[in-house]
């Protein structure tokens, strides 16, 4: 009887082992058979957002760079972002239109300070157009206290905070400060792979300037002014000062040894802007930079590509 049990022991654990190993076979067939229909699914997904929704290309470009009026176009096919408002409604619009784009694709506006050349028209594109104006308190304050802005904003205005990052549709934007002689910031922007970093009237490169400089694979930079064309030119001798010191502006040799020393190879794009008409040329400025980048061994048009934003011109569109 004992050899009997025994022997209806070892079936029955047989059986469980037989039953156990099928199950596992059972359960595996279907599971891979699940992961591979969902990764069928998934990868169909994974096509299909890309036909209805591709990757949105970014574009910049200037309508206009230096004293008499500063304006930059940031967006895609969708919206755009304005940096700066200081050219006229009319001439912006006109210089939008040459690329397709129209004030209502506009979503927002961002202030760097509250310079006339820089807020000729942020009343007309805030108030008229109710389109968003982002700027700090102080720059917000300034506007409304300047003499020359003919239309006060109310609704329009969004404060922001320098360091704090906000987010326009895929753009997120981080404004830091800058020094010059009125409350200034820079912007750096992120969207898809990119960073785009934007440095206007800085009357010198502090470690935080530097910090999103460095960051960028886009940049903006100041390169306001020859320094023998200032030294030797027609300015007040307080004018002179006033642009050399360190709430000032960048002059093209400061901005290229900054540029030259701290290159990196992620850097695709570099814009001179912001140029003086009196103590200033393009061509001057495009040389002083590459020039500096040369001596570094980095090869301007092959590894970086360099552009000087004329006054008063539209720019050519740059896609990325």
């Amino acid at each position: 009887m004992k050899s009997i049990g025994k022997a209806n022991k070892k079936l029955r654990k047989l059986k469980r082992s037989f039953l156990h190993d099928e199950s596992y076979r059972v359960n595996r067939y279907f599971n891979n058979a699940f992961i591979d229909h969902l990764s069928i699914i998934i990868i169909f997904a994974v096509i299909m957002q890309q036909e209805l929704f591709p990757s949105e290309q970014f574009s910049f470009f200037s309508l206009g760079s230096g004293s008499s009026g500063n304006c930059y176009y940031l967006g895609n096919s969708r919206y755009g972002i304005l940096i700066d408002a200081g050219i006229g409604p009319r001439i912006t619009k006109k210089r939008l239109a040459e690329y397709g784009i129209d004030f209502s694709s506009i979503y927002a506006v961002l202030i760097t300070h509250d310079h006339y050349d820089h807020i000729k028209s942020v009343g007309y594109l805030g108030e008229k157009l109710q389109i968003p104006v982002y700027a700090t308190r102080e720059v917000h304050r300034g506007i409304a206290d300047s003499p020359l802005t003919k239309t006060r904003m109310n609704g329009s205005k969004r404060y922001i905070e320098k360091g704090v990052p906000f987010q326009i549709e895929d753009v997120k934007i981080t404004a830091f400060d800058v020094p010059h002689d009125s409350d200034n910031v820079g912007y750096f922007f992120e969207f898809e792979e990119h960073k785009l970093t934007l440095v206007t009237d800085a009357g010198t490169i502090t470690e935080e300037v530097a910090h999103y400089i460095c960051k960028a694979n886009h940049l903006i930079i100041e390169s306001n002014y020859d320094e023998d064309m200032l030294k030797n030119g027609r300015y007040p001798y307080p004018l002179k000062q006033r642009i050399t010191s360190g709430s000032g502006h960048l002059s093209n040799r400061q901005t290229a040894d900054f540029l030259a020393e701290n290159y990196s190879s992620k850097l695709r794009n570099i814009w001179l802007c912001h140029l003086s008409s009196n103590n200033n040329r393009p061509d001057l400025a495009y040389q002083t930079v590459e020039k500096q980048l040369t001596r570094k061994g980095i090869k301007v048009g092959t590894e970086v590509s360099l552009q000087v934003l004329k006054r008063n011109t539209l720019s050519t569109k740059t896609n990325f």
